[in-house]
């Protein structure tokens, strides 16, 4: 067989030929230090980070608009309204990674995210029931393609521990809105008027080969400083065989399994300020207290991540050891006697930390999974996880349960031991597939030089290109090469 034919494949080559006709680029240190500080100062820290606070800053809202009387002012049941939102988020959630494959993601992105923003502007106007929904189901719809989005171009643009510390930065701007949400709430409540309630008070780039602050020559490097990632770059073509791969592959299921659980136990999150207030805050002081929540999240992620990217291999047990303090917090508020506040109180801040094992899960799951197809696939299933549990969790906390709510946080305390068991067992298969791909022999042919074939639109070859093997939009399970992060 002739060289050229060997390993050659029809694609859509548009990033594969930037690459193969700059021919072997060797990699300078500090070109690719500025390449990455050009990628963080226009791609993933001015788009994603404000997006994820205020992001937070609607789910937060909902909480804190609890003790403000929207309960009250539009006869809801918080509960309800959470649920349908995930429930729109959920049917959306596969439509909108399939779209982010066909359509160029950042226009896409921006496009969803215009959206998103002008159906979060109209919740002020809204005055009952009916038209809370209605908002409540556009900005599900929406937010279903952002997250994925964002994992989705931080894996074009970042090596696999950059994302990892990217995707912690974002979910560090949680933290500073349930700070705003607090100082917010607190003013908040000193307005008084009667026609007015308390509560109601596009350049993101595509890939790394069109972006628009880099110069040809440095998307060339861009595109070689991910190369470590053995992850490929987009690809618009759905692909049968990597959809079935990702439904097929056991640790899709178990990082599916721990988004679901993991966000049942983040209907805290929205239950936090009445609980701090059953504690016998007022709601001006429960509205401050927020603010220290806040700080305890910012201070954990940061802390989690960086842990995670000096100590290689560390995800799943530095992601358990951060739940074991809500396990802690768990006991504190339902063994404390109820007349002690403040103990109770730092209790409840315990169960904040847990926070860190769902964004290094994130992060993780973006560097283990390889190939366009599946890794729309298997972020959708995730993400789908991720609703349902967001969307069953608050049904727990009903009003018979209260004040101590014991039997909603036995169930949260059930989830925290599971999550900690999925982390473990999700580190565990990854190393002994690793373990046994270093025993496999060695593929010369899979190691030789890959050729794709460019093609007219009549079918006709125009040329053949050498492409590296890291380049090639192939799965995990494909590429022998591949080697699992842990």
């Amino acid at each position: 067989m002739d060289n050229d034919e060997k390993g050659s494949s029809k694609s859509n080559i548009s990033e594969l030929e930037l690459f193969a006709e700059s021919g072997d680029v060797v990699l300078d240190p500090a070109e690719a230090s500025r390449i990455r500080y050009s990628n963080n100062k226009f791609a993933q820290i001015p788009s994603p980070t404000p997006f994820f606070s205020v992001q937070y800053l609607d789910k937060s809202t909902l909480g804190s608009s609890s003790i403000l009387g929207i309960l009250t002012a539009t006869h809801l049941d918080a509960n309800e309204l959470s649920t349908v939102f995930y429930l729109s988020y959920l049917v959306f959630e596969y439509p909108q990674n399939l779209a982010l494959q066909r359509f160029p993601v950042g226009k896409w992105l921006s496009l969803n995210i215009f959206i998103w923003s002008v159906a979060l502007c109209c919740h002020a106007a809204c005055r009952n029931f009916r038209e809370l929904v209605v908002v409540r189901i556009i900005l599900g719809m929406c937010e279903g393609s952002i997250t994925a989005g964002f994992l989705l171009v931080s894996s074009m643009f970042y090596t696999r521990n950059e994302q990892m510390l990217r995707v912690g930065y974002w979910y560090l701007m949680n933290g500073t809105a349930q700070i705003a949400t607090g100082f917010i709430s607190f003013g908040v409540l000193h307005i008084q008027t009667s026609g007015f309630q308390p509560w109601q008070w596009f350049l993101f780039p595509d890939s790394p080969t069109t972006a628009w602050f880099l110069t040809p020559e440095e998307r060339v490097t861009a595109i070689q400083r991910v190369k470590v990632n053995q992850t490929g770059v987009g690809n618009k073509h759905f692909k049968k065989e990597q959809f079935y791969e990702a439904i097929r592959d056991p640790k899709t299921w178990g990082f599916a399994l721990f988004s679901g659980i993991s966000n049942v136990t983040n209907s805290i999150s929205a239950q936090s300020p009445l609980i701090t207030a059953s504690f016998g805050f007022t709601y001006l002081q429960t509205s401050l207290l927020g603010i220290v929540g806040g700080l305890i999240e910012i201070c954990t992620i940061w802390t989690g991540v960086n842990i995670c990217a000096r100590i290689p291999n560390s995800r799943a047990y530095i992601g358990a050891i951060y739940i074991l303090p809500n396990i802690v917090g768990l006991l504190m508020v339902n063994l404390i006697n109820w007349n002690d506040r403040i103990a109770l109180l730092a209790g409840q801040y315990l169960n904040g930390l847990g926070t860190t094992s769902f964004v290094l899960m994130l992060s993780w799951l973006n560097a283990v999974t390889a190939g366009q197809t599946k890794k729309i696939t298997v972020n959708a299933i995730m993400l789908c996880a991720y609703c349902i549990g967001n969307a069953a969790g608050p049904f727990m906390w009903k009003q018979k349960y209260k004040p101590r709510n014991h039997v909603p946080w036995a169930v949260i305390g059930a989830c925290y031991v599971s999550t900690i068991t999925l982390l473990l067992l999700l580190r565990l298969y990854m190393s002994r597939e690793n373990r046994k791909r270093d025993a496999e022999p060695q593929d010369e042919a899979a190691d030789t030089d890959v050729y794709v074939k460019q093609e007219s639109a009549g079918g006709d070859i125009v040329k053949m290109l050498k492409v590296d093997k890291g380049f090639l939009d192939m799965t995990d399970v494909q590429n022998r090469s591949f080697r699992y992060v842990l």
